[in-house]
């Protein structure tokens, strides 16, 4: 039996593409476009379940997202289900370094809050100032469990990660995923400096995460997993 999710913070699922070595992405941290098209469509399925989508500065630069839904049909199946016809967006980043020219700035079919700290430039602060809501903290990291908290209270009870490796590493040293889904792409990029899953080869977590399988699915050349994070349930 899994363990029941804090009433005080969102439900939160990771979706990533990995290659076979467990990369995330090349050396040189290109666009992650290296998954089929059955897995882009996966993709936008799972962010629509979703209240509210969360990316890092540099997986929102690089992938030059708008962090929407293009499909109309799971618009309108997010609508019949009571929800916004887009997720809540949410940027996080610790140094607030963010190009205030970036697409998904340019975008307004949702709200947008960008999780930051003071050390965000005065200038991009009054850049951003009109197109999203912006939560500065004092100190050098943006307090995780702080953030979620205060999605919660906005009403997201389910929050889908989608990158990058840094912001997953956050998650998993606060202990606050729920839920990961991969897929295993035909591809081995190799390298020390190709991301992993939690960023760095190497770099050790404080301590591992255990999972448990819930969904397995072979199509095409790739395997779709769902995995449930597996806590001690409090009696």
């Amino acid at each position: 039996m899994h363990a029941p999710i804090p009433a005080d913070r969102p439900f939160v699922t990771a979706n990533f593409a990995l290659t076979w070595d467990g990369r995330v992405s090349t050396r040189k941290l290109t666009p992650s476009d290296f998954s089929s098209p059955a897995d882009k469509k996966r993709l936008l399925e799972i962010r629509a379940e979703a209240d509210a989508l969360m990316v890092g500065a540099r997986t929102v630069a690089t992938d030059t997202m708008t962090m929407g839904l293009p499909v109309e049909t799971l618009r309108e199946q997010r609508v019949a289900r009571g929800q916004s016809a887009y997720p809540i967006r949410v940027l996080l980043t610790n140094s607030g370094r963010l190009n205030p020219q970036l697409r998904v700035f340019g975008a307004d079919f949702s709200p947008l809050h960008v999780f930051s700290t003071t050390r965000m430039p005065k200038p991009t602060r009054e850049a951003l100032g009109a197109k999203a809501t912006l939560h500065l903290e004092p100190g050098k990291r943006v307090d995780v469990p702080a953030m979620l908290g205060l999605l919660r209270k906005l009403g997201v009870r389910h929050l889908l990660c989608e990158g990058g490796p840094t912001v997953l590493r956050s998650l998993l040293e606060a202990d606050l995923v729920d839920a990961l889904y991969l897929t295993l792409c035909p591809r081995v990029f190799g390298g020390l400096r190709a991301p992993t899953l939690t960023g760095v080869a190497g770099s050790f977590l404080p301590k591992s995460t255990r999972l448990q399988l819930e969904e397995f699915e072979v199509l095409g050349e790739e395997c779709f997993l769902r995995y449930r994070v597996q806590r001690p349930s409090v009696l």
